[in-house]
């Protein structure tokens, strides 16, 4: 089980066994802090009492061990590992987790109590699934591992509802997997089994994401701004600067975004020597973003790594993302984050990414313009919605690329739309929603319906709908779309994309915008800090002003976009007609070959741009050929 994970942490491996408990703990390292023998797992605790397993890092490590001296407690070597286990013996599984700073994912063992305790960290950072099948209890950090046991692989069954899910967001929603029994801990939770227990209890929450809403409601908003960009300031460069610890290279992915670009800016303002970055570059002008990342690290005087990538690039990759993802995923941009991980893996082994700066601050194009929308929608017939909604939907996707492209030129960089045939097919969904409740599902929904291009798949009642009934009082539609997407789709989606593609190489990506202390902070914050000038992430931009001059990041956002409706109607297209054809659909059996081959007809005529739908169908598609194989 361990081996099939190796990519995970190619350094070290060990195994350790409570034949009398039937319980083996198992890990594969990636030498980051420590690079001795000291740092080698599973790690017993000095006192013999409790096991550990381990995968990620403790960035606060050096600050509990300053705490943890006075109470006693002696260290051999210098490895975050050690002080885990320290804080453990002195507070407790769930008070070390609640005292911890830092992305994880670990099996601790208690062997006085005879009980294995599995913790996540708070934003989902870390992977962890686990399950009861065959006969036996598992764990692991990838599903990899858990088919490689005969036992376990022959009891796998795949789970049609999960595969619905996919289909409609790009990914399996926590806790579900694509298999049946088989689940994701959820981030923020502890689940703790006895050695004698027939099926473990549900996960116990020790942080979660509602709390920290409610908690900022109760304790007030920050109201200055100045206040706020200042206590931002502070924060952020403490989180950048415990995410520098390291004992091996470290740089950064930059694609001269806000969050990224400040990032490496603080990054830059703490390192003596230039930091290394890295981004990614394409021959299609619309997403190649190179040349904003370029002048943003010019002026920081970064090191920087650029990348150019094509369609051929893309398919050397192509055939190894069922093997990379562990899952059906289908993002995308899992593409170019593998291809750039790989790339910057030849340099350093640690990066730090801007990820989470999105959900945090509420900075995605749904959380501006779908408030904005709403409230204008709302003042409107249905009748009349409904009509507009059509008239959109009558102009092809490619005529409104064309039409609004030729205007695109006459306006300040901030207000140029990038894929407008694509906004303007959302903006007609939206024109149909009923209530705010719709409107949101359709944002982040790629097949409306998606237990119809999954039969038999049954109603499925998705995390996102169990969120959306959870939701605290008195938000605004932003902040809903912003709660929902950092519980459910960042560590579905963003934090899965980057896990696994840093990962499989061997890279181990941190994400200091997702540090817990600054997602609390930004919960504090009233929406008009977020949101100010129809734009979002308004008090991150503001802090990027310190540093980076505003022409280098006022323009619309992007990331490592990828331009894959282009290409699937190009160099990728026999590739995915070979997937889609009606016969590899049939003998697959997940999905409805009519609908999905009328799909794929619309996105090659330019009537629809359905990239989206269909690259969902591929990526199952190619998982099943994979397992077969």
């Amino acid at each position: 089980m361990s081996d099939a994970v190796r990519h995970r942490g190619p350094d070290d491996h060990g195994v350790w066994l409570d034949e009398a408990a039937g319980l083996g703990l198992g890990q594969r390292r990636l030498s980051i802090i420590d690079l001795s023998e000291a740092g080698h797992q599973p790690m017993v605790s000095a006192s013999g009492r409790y096991v550990v397993t381990y995968n990620g890092e403790i960035y606060n490590f050096r600050r509990l061990r300053d705490e943890l001296l006075p109470l006693g407690h002696r260290f051999r070597g210098e490895s975050d590992t050690e002080v885990l286990l320290a804080a453990v013996e002195e507070w407790g599984p769930r008070g070390a987790a609640e005292r911890s700073v830092g992305m994880f994912a670990f099996a601790l063992w208690d062997r006085e109590e005879r009980k294995l305790h599995l913790v996540r960290d708070r934003l989902g950072v870390k992977p962890l699934v686990y399950g009861r099948l065959g006969g036996a209890f598992f764990f692991a950090s990838e599903l990899h591992a858990v088919r490689t046991d005969a036992r376990l692989r022959a009891a796998l069954d795949i789970d049609r509802g999960s595969l619905a899910m996919l289909a409609q967001f790009s990914f399996v929603p926590d806790p579900g997997t694509v298999y049946q029994h088989v689940h994701k801990l959820l981030p923020g939770t502890i689940l703790t089994i006895g050695a004698h227990d027939e099926s473990p209890p549900a996960p116990l929450p020790y942080w979660s994401i509602e709390e920290a809403v409610v908690e900022g409601r109760r304790h007030g908003a920050i109201s200055s701004a100045e206040e706020a960009v200042a206590e931002l300031d502070e924060l952020l460069r403490d989180s950048i600067e415990l995410r520098m610890i390291s004992d091996v290279p470290l740089g950064a992915f930059l694609s001269g975004g806000i969050d990224s670009s400040a990032v490496v800016a603080i990054m830059q303002s703490l390192s003596a020597r230039p930091v290394k970055t890295f981004t990614v570059g394409y021959s299609e002008g619309d997403y190649d973003e190179a040349g904003d990342a370029r002048r943003v690290a010019k002026h920081l005087g970064t090191d920087h790594h650029e990348l150019q990538l094509s369609a051929g690039d893309v398919m050397s990759v192509i055939e190894r993302l069922p093997q990379i993802y562990d899952e059906p995923f289908a993002d995308s941009s899992q593409l170019p984050t593998t291809l750039i991980s790989e790339f910057a893996r030849r340099h350093v082994t640690v990066v730090l990414t801007g990820d989470g700066g999105d959900e945090v601050f509420a900075g995605y194009n749904r959380h501006v313009w779908g408030r904005r929308a709403w409230r204008m929608l709302q003042v409107l017939p249905r009748r009349l919605r409904r009509s507009m909604s059509a008239a959109l939907n009558s102009v092809s996707v490619d005529t409104w690329d064309r039409a609004v492209g030729a205007a695109d030129g006459l306006l300040p960089p901030r207000f140029r739309m990038r894929s407008p045939g694509d906004k303007m097919a959302k903006l007609a969904r939206l024109l149909d929603a009923g209530t705010a409740r719709e409107m949101y599902v359709d944002l982040v929904s790629h097949w409306r319906e998606p237990s119809s291009v999954v039969p038999r798949a049954g109603l499925v009642r998705t995390p996102v709908d169990r969120m959306l009934d959870q939701i605290p009082t008195g938000l605004d539609f932003a902040e809903i779309a912003a709660l929902v997407d950092t519980k459910v789709f960042l560590p579905g989606d963003i934090l899965v994309k980057v896990d696994r593609a840093s990962m499989s190489v061997g890279l181990e990506a941190r994400e200091p915008l997702l540090d817990h202390r600054l997602v609390e902070y930004a919960w504090r914050l009233p929406l008009s800090l977020k949101h100010r000038g129809g734009v979002g992430k308004w008090v991150l931009r503001e802090l990027l002003a310190r540093y980076v001059p505003r022409a280098m990041f006022e323009r619309p956002k992007m990331g490592f976009g990828v331009p894959i409706h282009t290409w699937l109607r190009g160099e990728l297209r026999p590739w995915a007609e070979e997937l889609l054809s009606d016969q590899s659909l049939r003998d697959a059996g997940i999905f409805d070959p009519t609908l999905v081959r009328r799909k794929w007809k619309e996105h090659q005529s330019g009537v629809r741009n359905a990239h989206s739908e269909l690259w969902s169908v591929l990526m199952v598609q190619a998982w099943l050929r994979a397992q077969v194989r």
